[in-house]
Parts: C-alpha cells; sequence; structure tokens
C-alpha cells in the first residue's frame, strides 16, 4: 500500500506536495549552513592572516632599526642642526648644531668598564655618535646610537634591568664623550661630564644615549642624571645650568629619528 504525498498551499492558495516543500526548505538550510561556515572560516582566517601581518610588521621593523646605521645617511641619524621645541628649562626652545661625527665603530674602549659589562648582554653590532653644542656655545652633549645584536626579548631584559635597578642614575655607569679636535667640544672629556641619559628601546635593537657638560672644559664634581636635573625646584649646577635638559632633549629628538626611519611605535612621548 502506498500513500500519496499530502497537499498544502503556497501564498497563492495553490496546492503543493508538502513533503516536497519540506525537502525544498532542507536544501535551503543546508546550503545556508554550508555558507554560513564558510564565512565564518573566511572571517577567522582573515584574523589570523592580519594577526600574522601585524606581527611581521613588527619584527620586520624591528630588523629594519638594526640596519640603519648603515641603510640611513649619519645627516639623518644626527642632523646637522637639531630642533628642540620645548625642550629646555621652562619649555624654552632649544637648536643645537652639530660639531663632530665620530666614525662609526665597534664598542671597544667606547664605554667605561663598568657599563660595558652592563651593556655586554645585548652585544655592539656597531657604534654611532655625535657631538653638539647649543646656541650659546656654552654647553657640548654628545648623543650615541649603540646598535645591539640582541633580539627583542633581549633588549626587553636589559631595559628591565635598566628600569628596576635605576641603572640609567647611577654616576659609574655614565657614557663617555666624544671630544674632537679643533672643536668647541675639544676639551670635553670624562671629567667634564655632568648630566646623561640612556634609554634602552625595546622595538628597535638599539640603546640611545647622550652626555653633556661646559663648553669651557670645567670639571664636574658631582655629576646629575638628566631625570633629575630637569625636575622642578633641582639647585644641583647642572640642572641649573639646564644640562639635564640638553642631554634629555637631543636623545630624545635623536631616538624619535630612529624610530622615523624603522617605522616603530613611539615608546614615550617626550
Amino acid at each position: 500500500m502506498s500513500f500519496g504525498e499530502p497537499e498544502g498551499y503556497d501564498e497563492d492558495a495553490r496546492p503543493h506536495p508538502l513533503g516536497r516543500r519540506g525537502r525544498s526548505r532542507a536544501v535551503a538550510a543546508a546550503v545556508c549552513l554550508v555558507l554560513g561556515a564558510g564565512l565564518i572560516g573566511g572571517a577567522v582566517t582573515g584574523s589570523w592572516l592580519a594577526g600574522d601581518s601585524g606581527g611581521s610588521g613588527a619584527r620586520s621593523g624591528f630588523a629594519a632599526a638594526g640596519d640603519l646605521w648603515r641603510n640611513v645617511p649619519v645627516d639623518q641619524l644626527f642632523p646637522p642642526t637639531v630642533r628642540g621645541g620645548g625642550a629646555g628649562p621652562g619649555g624654552a626652545d632649544r637648536v643645537w648644531t652639530r660639531v663632530a661625527v665620530a666614525p662609526d665603530s665597534d664598542c671597544e674602549e667606547a664605554f667605561d668598564p663598568l657599563l660595558r659589562k652592563v651593556l655586554d648582554p645585548v652585544g655592539c653590532a656597531r657604534l654611532l655618535r655625535a657631538t653638539y653644542t647649543d646656541a650659546t656655545r656654552s654647553h657640548v652633549t654628545t648623543v650615541g646610537l649603540l646598535f645591539t645584536k640582541a633580539d627583542a626579548a633581549g633588549m626587553a631584559s636589559l631595559a628591565r634591568r635598566f628600569d628596576t635597578e635605576r641603572l640609567d642614575r647611577r654616576t659609574d655607569l655614565m657614557p663617555l664623550p666624544y671630544a674632537a679636535k679643533d672643536t668647541v667640544a675639544a676639551g670635553f672629556g670624562t671629567r667634564q661630564r655632568a648630566s646623561w641619559t640612556i634609554s634602552v628601546l625595546t622595538d628597535a635593537p638599539v640603546v640611545v644615549y647622550a652626555v653633556s657638560g661646559w663648553a669651557d672644559g670645567r670639571t664636574v664634581a658631582a655629576p646629575q642624571p638628566a631625570e633629575e636635573a630637569v625636575e622642578s625646584g633641582t639647585t644641583a649646577a647642572p640642572a641649573q645650568a639646564g644640562l639635564g635638559h640638553e642631554a634629555r632633549g637631543l636623545a630624545d629628538r635623536v631616538e624619535r629619528s630612529v624610530r622615523g626611519h624603522a617605522g616603530t611605535a613611539t615608546e614615550r612621548p617626550s
């Protein structure tokens, strides 16, 4: 015995077999399910690809920064003139003129022994240095770029150590100046160091530093880290002369240049 398919009615009141419509609905539902799964899968795949792309971009920016010393002209890393809007005491503007550029070198004899020991874990690929004077030619500041051999994890580890142990404020870890003959910085030696700053980047294999002093060659009995010298109300001689602002202002602007050329994100405002 067989039974005919029961009939129903469509929106125009025409009879049609109910079973056939049910099968049509099932087929349509299955198609929607497949399409939906495809869209979801595509979205997930797209997000994975986007994530990979972002990670690759960050990695390529880090790697690009490590090659700046050979790929970017020195006049772009250390411009002949650097303008520091609001970089001086009380927000005063500053203008620095480059007086000397050291030949690029390794780090042998470039740092005092203790600072060299602290920096050893990240290695030394290349060191670039330049010395500037202010508009009055009364101050001199050496800015340095240490290009390391470390990966991002190594730089992050060193940055944490500098932060937790406050290594950037220790007078036995001051960077060395670059004194060039026949310039206003000719007498800028170790005993003339007045203020300094050291910044360990984590988005680039680079350590940026600056050290400042008086151009007349006077010795400094009590050097002061820039982070302290720029604080309001500080009465120490380097702070009163604005030498903390000199070191930090120049270092910040060179740091921005490094990040700009490498395409990495800025870590801190200045």
